[in-house]
């Protein structure tokens, strides 16, 4: 068996056998496939596409290149949530403690921010004081006792997928069904997932521009499940404003915090809610979505799930007061207004130039060695379907970088499009498929 030979099978449109991607994967995680021979296989597996059964192998493939993390000792049942990213992110952060307050464990393993779209461990650091980078007994030990722990990995995770993702990042094949499917479930496989919910965002601040790839792409994971004996779960969202008000790292904290104390954004509500249905339902604890929501509401109003947060902060390092008086945060040195320049309905937000605009005043990292400015960020004032006036304040700007506000803000202004055309809100959750 050589690589070659591998890759001409591929260029000609035909099935890789579970043999030829398990020597693929091996070989190439290991250095034995040199970038240029793994590009031209990556590169026909972009254009010609792989079957399902292929899908799964590759999957499995990854999952298998690194260490496994075996969470057994804790639950029966371990589920875990994943998005596929997008700009204002912070489900994440409100969804585990309320989950974790209704008595299912919750072992959470986030990644940091690249390009546009924030990353969950970035947004935790903002908390002073607050650990991501705990050691792997500390984490289940934190799991055993209070029922949850948010951290990134220390792991050899999937290793194989880290080295071919970056290989498409650079050759122009990240949006590849097969391919970001199979990068996904290598890597929740390989953390110890049973259950696997997904937050499959969907619009022109996610992978998946349009409804049909995102659906497409639903489907191979959940196909994906079947084939490797995990219960997949797939909730679609849009991706077409930034989700809730807050885009930015401490921004987003202190939003999340608000929504755990029952002030949820009218978006963030129906992602937390659905997302969370689907969660009890597959442990075992609601027989539907109705008794699903009563539950999920019941823990927000008597407030154990921000109790459960404060809890979880606490025993990662993090300073409790904050979450308690969230005007303790310093706030960036600059905060400005960005007007409107036309009237009329807001038609569109460019969801994908407001995360960019975000990264560029200090709020991500254009490159993984970038230093993130925990304060910045931007607030959106105004969201799609809203009536504004020329001169209406549609956002503020939160940078500590005066030479960067003029840019942001006319950016910004340029992110949104109006129309004296009525348009009704598009629906947050779009799609559930299982």
């Amino acid at each position: 068996m050589d690589i070659v030979s591998i890759i001409e099978k591929k260029r000609d449109k035909k099935e890789l056998s579970k043999e030829e991607i398990e020597f693929f994967v091996k070989e190439y995680t290991e250095g034995n496939i040199p970038d240029y021979q793994a590009a031209a296989l990556i590169m026909a597996i972009y254009l010609n596409d792989m079957s399902k059964e292929e899908t799964a192998n590759l999957t499995m493939a990854m999952a298998d290149s690194g260490e496994k993390l075996d969470l057994r000792d804790i639950s029966d049942i371990i589920i875990d949530k994943h998005s596929t990213g997008g700009v204002g992110d912070k489900i994440t952060i409100i969804l585990m403690p309320i989950i974790a307050s209704l008595g299912i464990p919750v072992a959470k393993m986030s990644g940091r921010g690249l390009g546009f779209t924030g990353g969950t461990a970035d947004k935790l650091e903002s908390i002073p004081g607050y650990r991501v980078d705990l050691a792997i007994d500390e984490f289940k030990k934190n799991v055993s006792e209070i029922g949850i722990s948010l951290i990134t990995s220390n792991l050899n995770l999937a290793p194989a997928d880290k080295k071919i993702y970056a290989l498409r990042d650079t050759i122009g094949c990240v949006s590849s069904i097969p391919l970001i499917a199979s990068s996904v479930m290598s890597k929740k496989i390989a953390a110890g997932a049973n259950k696997i919910v997904i937050d499959l965002t969907c619009g022109n601040g996610a992978f998946m521009k349009n409804k049909h790839d995102a659906t497409e792409l639903a489907k191979t994971m959940i196909k994906i499940g079947d084939k490797t004996k995990k219960e997949v779960r797939c909730v679609i969202t849009s991706m077409d404003e930034p989700v809730g008000y807050a885009v930015g790292n401490q921004l987003e904290i202190i939003e999340a915090i608000e929504a755990l104390k029952g002030n949820m954004p009218k978006d963030v509500e129906e992602i937390v809610f659905a997302l969370g249905e689907q969660i009890l339902i597959m442990a075992g604890r609601a027989k539907n979505e109705d008794e699903a929501t009563g539950m999920l509401r019941v823990t927000i109003e008597n407030q154990k799930a921000f109790e459960k947060f404060k809890e979880l902060v606490a025993k990662q390092g993090g300073d409790v007061s904050y979450i308690d008086d969230v005007t303790k945060f310093r706030q960036a040195q600059f905060i400005e207004p960005v007007t409107a320049k036309k009237s009329g309905t807001i038609m569109e937000i460019d969801t994908e130039k407001i995360g960019k605009v975000a990264s560029y005043i200090g709020a991500g990292r254009l490159t993984k060695d970038d230093k993130i400015d925990p304060e910045a960020g931007i607030v959106i004032n105004k969201k799609l379907g809203e009536q504004i006036k020329k001169g209406d304040i549609i956002a503020y700007v939160h940078t500590n970088r005066k030479d960067k506000v003029e840019e942001a803000i006319k950016d910004i202004q340029e992110s949104y499009i109006t129309s004296s055309l009525f348009k009704k809100n598009t629906k947050t959750v779009i799609e559930v498929l299982k």
